[in-house]
């Protein structure tokens, strides 16, 4: 049975960059609050006259195609991760098979907000390792800054989230220890009002009324945060207790990138140097579906994910969902 690798990496930025001290413009709010609370200085807001979130997928996808020296023809399927899609349908997945250019292949998307790299992660992976593709094309992007409510009445939400795009080209490989040694995913629908947008709903007789506290996100920070913290370590250890390793085997941990909090508690009880663990979110706020593949593009490129690394994905988030991925570089 083959396993599966990540052959290839790539992220995009918009351009706009958007610092703390330019949100005190929009709503009652300091740098030194947002920094307090979220670690976060700065994020990056698309351009809606050429930012899409299918187009920048498609641009993280075009890089990591070229790192992996394969061209879009190359690549035998794509998922794609998102929770904020050009459209409320069709989704991005067919998008990006426009836009590569790719002949009819398969597109799937993924709806798992903060995991849905992970999940993708995952499924590419048993595609591969089931032998019915060879190249697979994974895709997280966001555009939150268009759907956030820029007033004091929802700063809470919309000092946290920026815009962006990270992808990871996977392919079959018959050495068994390089790759993707397990997936670890989980849910809990039970805590899904902890974290959500309500309209467009299917369900709801609002639908036409322009509610704020329906059409922007809504979370119940305190309780996020403490799920998250407990979470976390789980299924980190999950995945080290899966393949026989211990924290200290990890080379390099990358968490989703929803707090700076977060991510320092996690490393504080896992007993994590901070050499073993790569946080952005400083820089890009939480970019959801794609802070995981941004952030590990942005680590490889700066030789911190090499050969023989053990490196660690983990990611929690709204659903509640969160998941796992550890792999042999």
């Amino acid at each position: 049975m083959p396993n599966s690798y990540i052959a290839g990496l790539g992220h995009y930025i918009p351009e706009r960059k958007v610092t703390n001290k330019d949100l005190e413009t929009m709503m009652e709010t300091t740098d030194e609050w947002i920094v307090e609370r979220t670690g976060i200085n700065s994020r990056y807001w698309a351009d809606l006259e050429k930012d899409s979130t299918s187009n920048m997928g498609t641009r993280a996808a075009l890089k990591a195609l070229e790192n992996a020296d394969l061209k879009p023809e190359d690549v035998d399927f794509i998922i794609f991760c998102t929770l904020s899609p050009d459209y409320n349908f069709p989704g991005g997945g067919v998008l990006v098979q426009e836009q590569l250019n790719i002949d009819t292949i398969g597109a799937l998307d993924i709806r798992n907000q903060c995991s849905g790299f992970l999940y993708g992660i995952s499924v590419a992976d048993q595609f591969i390792k089931s032998g019915m593709y060879k190249t697979v094309l994974v895709i997280g992007s966001e555009i939150h800054s268009s759907g956030l409510d820029k007033t004091t009445r929802g700063r809470n939400v919309a000092v946290i989230f920026g815009d962006g795009a990270g992808a990871a080209v996977l392919r079959a490989t018959d050495k068994p220890d390089k790759g993707i040694l397990s997936t670890h995913l989980h849910s809990q629908g039970k805590f899904a009002e902890e974290l959500m947008v309500i309209e467009p709903s299917s369900i709801s007789i609002h639908r036409t009324d322009n509610i704020p506290e329906r059409i922007y996100p809504v979370m119940n920070g305190s309780n996020v945060f403490k799920h998250a913290v407990t979470r976390f370590p789980e299924v980190i250890m999950e995945a080290l207790n899966k393949n026989g390793y211990t924290p200290s085997d990890i080379n390099l941990l990358i968490p989703h990138q929803a707090n700076l909090r977060i991510s320092q508690f996690i490393q504080k009880t896992m007993k994590l140097r901070d050499d073993q663990v790569y946080n952005n979110i400083v820089t890009y706020g939480n970019t959801t579906a794609a802070s995981v593949p941004i952030a590990l593009s942005e680590a490889w490129q700066k030789g911190l994910v090499k050969e023989g690394d053990l490196i660690c994905l983990a990611a929690f988030g709204s659903g509640f969902t969160w998941a796992s991925a550890l792999i042999r570089w």
